[in-house]
């Protein structure tokens, strides 16, 4: 009797030129002494945001309706559910943790090829993590510099925000890409490999916009992608093949069927690789409110500081790019509202930035959302699409803001992108200082200043594991009133 010997994965893609080819042999190689240290120190400080907001996202209501139910769908295993003292399997864990992290709109963004990259690669490594056994703080960091860089560039070979103009959720489309990219590099994967999982993600891409409006599921789609790419990269590492050439094909690849009438341009993916690095383009919130609301808001906090109060206001108008508009703003809005849906609605936070000074959780608690001073600010604002903005990537989260007062006199004042984008970003003592304020209400001092130093600390750590316990312990309620 002869046996079969399982083959030697092949170490090339099948076309080392071409954009999927030098992709994925640019992630078989990547080292952290490629990167530099201030990439690597960025890199850190945007995964402390990222851990800070799946403590506050944990316990949510609806994070808890996800864990009931994920639980009784998929049984016990033995990966973390970060701030819950439970594990899972992994892919259901790898879902969890991604919708943790985007459960209050507090987390990352790209502005200008919208995703939350957080929510895909931090919990696609964390679930990879217990299948390739103890791993240095530095294999972690480089292994979400390598998803921090992939995401985005994805979306940029489809124009970024024009997929939220056609209702699709952008990040959960380039994100699957993303968190394939993390786990694959913590796994070690060969180029050929590589071609492989991002096939195998690309093939699981998808999110539809609509879920903005009411739905939980709205919080739960990084989620889908997190897994779906902890998937794809573990399936290539099996040997397991996926679509070749994915970027590149005319019939049924990722470009051709996404960006199908659009002009996809795939040098957008590959272009400046190892040079350029997309984890500093990432934006910090600095509001608990969808990245396109920021600058609308900060134009009208701006005039909220001259002194003008909602009483004296007729009107407000708001100009915004195409893509913000579509994905920010819709008509008739009217009570009742979700949290979901006054979270993702330029009107809303315009509104409560207006009368409170501030967009933070406590602005989307029923009770707010419900009040009489909001509903009758929200009458009279009104949002309309700017074509000026639509110029250039660089002006997708641009805004403008006129306010109109009861006796006549306009104030406008306009922005070229909201604090914590590329414009004004937050700095890394500002992420600091962020996450202590958001980790405060749901977390021991102690604990998270353990977490915090570990985290900041990933480039000199031998050992993650510590880290990766104290993630997991319970986490409070955020008892606000949601």
């Amino acid at each position: 009797m002869t046996t079969t010997q399982p083959t030697r994965p092949q170490a090339q893609p099948t076309d080392p030129a071409g954009v999927t080819g030098r992709l994925a042999t640019w992630l078989s190689r990547l080292t952290a002494d490629q990167v530099p240290e201030r990439v690597r120190r960025r890199a850190a400080h945007l995964a402390l945001d990222g851990v800070a907001c799946a403590l506050v996202g944990a316990k949510l209501p609806w994070s808890r309706t996800a864990v009931e139910a994920v639980r009784r769908l998929d049984g016990t295993g033995d990966s973390l559910v970060i701030g819950w003292g439970t594990t899972l399997p992994a892919p259901a864990a790898c879902l969890l943790n991604g919708t943790f992290i985007q459960g209050f709109e507090l987390d990352d963004y790209h502005p200008q090829a919208p995703l939350h990259s957080n929510s895909l690669v931090l919990p696609s490594v964390l679930a990879t993590l217990g299948g390739v056994g103890p791993r240095t703080g530095r294999d972690v960091l480089t292994a979400v510099i390598a998803g921090f860089e992939v995401g985005p560039r994805v979306g940029l070979a489809l124009h970024g925000g024009q997929m939220l103009t056609r209702g699709w959720h952008s990040g959960a489309v380039f994100g699957t890409h993303a968190s394939a990219a993390a786990s694959g590099v913590l796994r070690g994967l060969t180029a050929a490999q590589f071609e492989d999982a991002l096939g195998l993600a690309a093939t699981q891409s998808g999110g539809l916009m609509a879920a903005q409006y009411e739905a939980m599921s709205k919080r739960m789609h990084h989620g889908f992608a997190a897994r779906n790419g902890y998937y794809a990269a573990g399936l290539a590492a099996a040997g397991y093949t996926g679509i070749k050439r994915v970027y590149e094909r005319d019939y049924g690849g990722f470009l051709s069927t996404f960006g199908e009438g659009h002009d996809p341009q795939p040098a957008q993916i590959t272009a400046g690789l190892g040079d350029t690095w997309q984890t500093e383009t990432i934006a910090v919130k600095a509001y608990a409110a969808m990245g396109g609301t920021h600058a609308p808001a900060d134009c009208v906090l701006h005039l909220r500081d001259t002194g003008l109060r909602a009483p004296d206001v007729a009107a407000i108008d708001v100009w915004v790019s195409e893509a913000v508009y579509h994905h920010g703003w819709w008509t008739p809005l009217e009570p009742p509202l979700e949290t979901i849906g006054a979270q993702m609605n330029i009107g809303y936070a315009v509104a409560v930035a207006l009368l409170d000074g501030e967009i933070l959780p406590r602005q989307f608690t029923r009770a707010r959302i419900e009040s009489t001073d909001v509903w009758d600010l929200l009458s009279r604002i009104q949002v309309h699409h700017e074509p000026a903005f639509d110029a250039t990537r660089e002006n997708l989260t641009r805004a403008r803001v006129t306010i109109t007062t009861r006796s006549g006199r306009q104030h406008t004042t306009e922005v070229a992108g909201p604090r914590g984008g590329l414009t004004n970003p937050l700095s890394n003592a500002d992420i600091v200082t962020k996450s202590r304020t958001l980790t405060a209400d749901v977390t021991p001092p102690t604990t998270w200043q353990r977490i915090e130093s570990l985290v900041l600390g990933l480039d000199d750590l031998d050992d993650v594991t510590e880290l990766v316990e104290l993630l997991a312990r319970p986490a409070h309620n955020l008892n606000i009133g949601l």
